[in-house]
């Protein structure tokens, strides 16, 4: 293993070189100004503005009902807190599928109007125009295959993907193919452990994993859920390192308490 270099600020290049010089690559949800700038500061090599914010910000039950406008209003807040991320965008659903031209508007837009670094997209030869048109506008694309959460009605179920063998040879090929057309990374979702393996020593470009075992390039997981701030989400593949529910909890209670106690705030906490 190389000598691990110091990066202030990383771009997809760096990513590259991680992968050749064996580092791991670390990444987070964030969606916000406050967030985002505690986890830059952390040390994070990627932040992930996902679509997941529909589900953890706006209460929804799939990723969806969120929209582009939405989507451009979370990345604005990040790309203000960081300084040395790359920040990558979630083009959410029915902005790219089965419309090229459309695809590569919703990238602009993303690009222009939030100042990110890179727009995500879930799919593979099935979204192959739309990656083709966006990376010919000189707009970086991380895929995201396996476990893709826009298609879970198609699938009906967040059960591990591509456990057959038909469809981890296609999630293979897929993979192949969006390295062949240009993509900077890609996110591996729930899949089995050996297959996330198999693709990340076949590519080049870096392979991110959330539930994709231990094999490959770097590993992504939702904050709120990593934080414990979700309580509800409880798949095999987060560790929770922290119990911030319960924390936050405590702390709301005692206010509440001093509040209705007259013990807040002090002659100190007064002008």
């Amino acid at each position: 293993m190389n000598t691990i270099k110091e990066y202030k600020k990383i771009t997809t290049h760096a990513l590259y070189e991680m992968k050749e010089a064996g580092i791991k690559i670390s990444m987070l949800t964030a969606y916000d100004y406050t967030m985002a700038k505690i986890i830059d500061r952390s040390g994070i090599d990627v932040i992930l503005v996902g679509d997941s914010a529909s589900n953890v910000m706006a209460g929804h039950e799939t990723t969806l009902p969120i929209t582009l406008d939405q989507m451009i209003y979370h990345a604005s807040s990040v790309v203000r807190a960081v300084k040395r991320a790359l920040i990558v965008v979630d083009l959410p659903f029915g902005t790219y599928q089965g419309n090229s031209k459309e695809a590569l508007n919703s990238a602009i837009r993303i690009m222009k109007e939030s100042g990110a670094h890179a727009v995500k997209m879930e799919g593979g030869i099935n979204i192959k125009e739309s990656v083709e048109r966006i990376l010919s506008a000189g707009i970086p694309v991380m895929g995201h295959l396996g476990l893709v959460p826009q298609s879970i009605y198609k699938f009906g179920t967040y059960e591990v993907r591509a456990r057959e063998e038909a469809e981890a040879n296609q999630l293979y090929e897929d993979a192949i193919l969006l390295e062949k057309l240009g993509c900077f990374a890609i996110v591996l979702e729930k899949i089995p452990a050996e297959l996330g393996k198999k693709v990340s020593s076949t590519l080049k470009i870096p392979v991110i994993g959330i539930g994709a075992g231990k094999y490959v390039d770097g590993q992504v997981l939702v904050t709120h859920d990593m934080l414990g701030m979700t309580t509800e989400f409880s798949p095999r593949f987060l560790r929770r390192y922290a119990n911030l529910n319960e924390i936050m909890t405590k702390a709301f209670q005692q206010y509440i308490s001093d509040v209705k106690n007259g013990d807040f705030p002090s002659e100190k906490e007064q002008y």
